[in-house]
C-alpha cells in the first residue's frame, strides 16, 4: 500500500465512523447546537459535504475548481458560510446521500491524480497526499464538534498520525491568520500516539519543543480544546506563545473552546 493509499484509507474509515453516529439520529437532533457559533449538526455534515466537493474538483477538474473559488481568498470565512446555505433545503436523507457520495467520490479523484502531479487549492497547489490529510482535518475537527454536541467521548486511534503531520506542516498557519511573522526557528515535537507509539519531528536539538499525548494535539490544532484542558507541554517562549494561536486550517481562527468547556464530558 502507498502512502497515499494509506492516508485515503483512514479518511475513509474516518467517514465511517462519523457515518456511524449520525445515521442513528433522530430528525430532531440534526439541528441540535454544537461548540461553533450557529453551526448546527446538520451545518457541520454540509460543510464537510461541500470541502469533500471542492477537494474531488480540484483533483478531477482543476479549472471548473479555479472557477469555484474565484474571489473566496478575499472572504473565506463567508464563502465557507455561504456554503452552508447549499443544503439548507436538504432533507437529512438528500444531505447524508449526498456527503456520503462526495466522500466516495473525492477518495477516488484523489487516488486517481497522476504521481507526481499537484493538486490546485485554495492558496497553493497541493500534492493529493496532503489534500488528503486536511481531509483528514477536517472531518476530525467537525466531526468532534458533532460529538461534543451530542455528549459522546472519542476513542483515538493511531490514524491521526496523517492530521498530526497536516499539523506540524502548517505550524505557521496561527501566525499568518493574525497577521504575525512565522518564527524562523523550527520547533521540536515529540508526541506519544494513541498505541503508546512515539511521534517525533523536527531537529532534536530545537529549544522550542511541544510534547504531550498527539491526541490532545490534534485537539489543539483545530482549535476543539482550550489549551488550559489538555496535556501538552511547551519548552520556550516561542513555543508556549504558540499553544495560544496554535491552528491547522486556513482562515480565521474563530473563538476556539473555552478554559474547562468540556470538564463534564472527561468525568
Amino acid at each position: 500500500m502507498s502512502e497515499l493509499d494509506e492516508v485515503l484509507q483512514a479518511l475513509t474509515v474516518e467517514g465511517e465512523e462519523l457515518d456511524r453516529v449520525v445515521a442513528g439520529l433522530q430528525p430532531s437532533q440534526w439541528d441540535l447546537p454544537t461548540p461553533a457559533p450557529g453551526w448546527t449538526i446538520a451545518n457541520q455534515i454540509g460543510h464537510l459535504t461541500f470541502i469533500f466537493s471542492l477537494a474531488r474538483t480540484a483533483a478531477s477538474d482543476a479549472e471548473t475548481f479555479k472557477t469555484l473559488v474565484a474571489g473566496a481568498e478575499k472572504d473565506f470565512n463567508g464563502a465557507v458560510n455561504a456554503a452552508l446555505g447549499l443544503f439548507a433545503n436538504d432533507t437529512i436523507e438528500s444531505l447524508l446521500a449526498k456527503w456520503r457520495g462526495e466522500r466516495k467520490d473525492v477518495v477516488d479523484a484523489l487516488a486517481a491524480v497522476p504521481a507526481g502531479q499537484i493538486v490546485p487549492w485554495l492558496v497553493n497547489p497541493l500534492p493529493p497526499i496532503i489534500l488528503a490529510c486536511a481531509g483528514i482535518m477536517e472531518q476530525f475537527a467537525h466531526g468532534q464538534d458533532i460529538l461534543d454536541a451530542l455528549g459522546i467521548e472519542r476513542t483515538f486511534t493511531d490514524r491521526i498520525k496523517h492530521l498530526v503531520v497536516f499539523a506540524v506542516l502548517t505550524r505557521d498557519f496561527g501566525y499568518l491568520s493574525r497577521g504575525l511573522t512565522p518564527p524562523a526557528e523550527e520547533f521540536r515535537f515529540e508526541l506519544v500516539a494513541p498505541s503508546g507509539e512515539l511521534w517525533v519531528f523536527g531537529p532534536e536539538d530545537a529549544a522550542q519543543r511541544i510534547t504531550g499525548p498527539a491526541a490532545d494535539f490534534c485537539l489543539l490544532a483545530t482549535r476543539r480544546r482550550h489549551r488550559d484542558d489538555l496535556a501538552i507541554v511547551a519548552t520556550g517562549d516561542v513555543a508556549d506563545h504558540w499553544l495560544d494561536i496554535a491552528q491547522c486550517y486556513r482562515g480565521p481562527a474563530g473563538e476556539g473552546r473555552r478554559p474547562g468547556q468540556f470538564a463534564a464530558a472527561r468525568v
